[in-house]
């Protein structure tokens, strides 16, 4: 397990305020660096372990917002240090060091580590301990489903994720689906809920079934799909177990008119480490960098250039998450959970993401508006909904052996 990663506390000129959510780019100026004591801001994020690729992106995420919020003078007008742990994917270590964080660092606030698994689990001591926190990584309903008053949602729920994938399969007259995912908090959900949507649509599931988490081999698993002959697969998945299903799909020529894979397929690790092997790959995402909301071209800039890459969904619902809690801070004019708690239950802003940051009164995110995407060549254009889409489905997907 590593240590804490400390954050550079940056300077600048000028203070947050109001309720709109922050701006994207840090404000330029020469006004004193914000003076007081540091507010404390703790995480644990999967940086090792079976999440450790995509973790990292919420973690860049992350201290990106810390150096913008001290370049516009902190908040309330005290410099900002985050204080970051890897809890290594595992939700028992991101239980202790979520009780560390509280206890021995002392810190002031929290933000959502990632994954649905861990966020569930840490959400225990955030909640015995009063600390609202903003789920910047999770999104299985099940985690509002407890009557908890300090866990908040930055993005819709897993069982959501699949509704738009399955209304082009339809529109193309596609009429049969199987579905798998790996046996965890998040796909779980993302599976119960691509199952009632289909049968609502009035499409028929052929086969269902969940695999081990951290499964090296789902040979097996693919011969039974291959053996319901579907039209469509839905993987509720990461991104190691999403690529593992395409090789293995291919490998077996399994060939259905549409592979669609949650978080797995958006994340841009998944074209390189496919390759052509990616192309006609649907999957669901949070955000793309090119949505027009507020403040994304910034973000987009500020952090590939900050770090060498462009970001994917989970940095900026990491740094919307970071937006919506500087917001909090600034509707809140205190560090008092309980003020924080009430602003994050009303706030209704726009951040980097599509849609904007709403809540009901179970914390669960209601505005949000998820993306589908589809790898095309070296590109994943938006594909829908159509009021964001910036290119169109193709389909149906070739059969493998017929693919150049």
């Amino acid at each position: 397990m590593i240590g804490a990663l400390p954050v550079a506390i940056g300077v600048a000129a000028v203070a947050c305020g109001g309720e709109a959510a922050t701006p994207a780019a840090p404000a330029s100026g020469g006004a004193a660096a914000p003076k007081g004591a540091p507010i404390k801001v703790g995480a644990s994020v999967s940086t090792t372990g079976s999440n450790g690729k995509t973790g990292l992106y919420q973690v860049e995420a992350y201290k990106l917002w810390i150096d913008q919020v001290n370049a516009r003078g902190g908040l309330l007008g005290r410099p900002v240090e985050m204080i970051i742990l890897d809890d290594e994917s595992d939700p028992t270590i991101g239980t202790k060091l979520y009780e560390k964080l509280i206890n021995e660092d002392k810190v002031d606030l929290v933000m959502g580590p990632y994954s649905s698994s861990v966020t569930q689990a840490v959400s225990t001591v955030t909640e015995k301990y009063k600390f609202p926190m903003l789920a910047a990584g999770a999104s299985a309903s099940d985690i509002w489903k407890r009557n908890y008053k300090y866990i908040f949602g930055v993005y819709s729920v897993a069982e959501s994720y699949f509704y738009s994938v399955i209304d082009i399969a339809k529109a193309a007259g596609m009429q049969t689906v199987a579905i798998v995912n790996e046996d965890t908090v998040f796909p779980k959900a993302t599976a119960a809920g691509t199952a009632e949507y289909v049968r609502k649509q009035g499409l028929r599931i052929v086969f269902q079934e969940q695999y081990p988490a951290k499964a090296t081999d789902l040979s097996s698993l693919i011969t039974k799909v291959k053996a319901a002959k579907p039209d469509v697969l839905v993987g509720g998945s990461y991104q190691p177990d999403s690529i593992l299903l395409t090789r293995q799909a291919k490998e077996l020529d399994l060939n259905v008119k549409l592979l669609a894979f949650s978080v797995g397929a958006a994340i841009p690790e998944f074209g390189t480490g496919l390759g052509k092997d990616a192309d006609f790959v649907m999957g669901p995402s949070m955000w793309e960098p090119v949505l027009k909301t507020k403040g994304n071209v910034e973000f987009v800039e500020t952090y590939t250039k900050k770090w060498n890459r462009e970001p994917d969904y989970h940095s900026a619902t990491g740094f919307a998450g970071g937006q919506i809690l500087e917001a909090a801070v600034a509707k809140a004019k205190s560090l008092d959970r309980e003020k924080i708690r009430e602003a994050l239950s009303s706030l209704d802003i726009e951040t980097v993401l599509p849609g904007r940051y709403k809540v009901d009164d179970t914390g669960t995110q209601t505005a949000h508006i998820a993306v589908v995407i589809q790898w095309q060549g070296k590109e994943k254009p938006v594909i829908a909904p159509d009021s964001m889409a910036n290119g169109k489905p193709k389909l149906p997907t070739p059969e493998w052996k017929a693919r150049p």
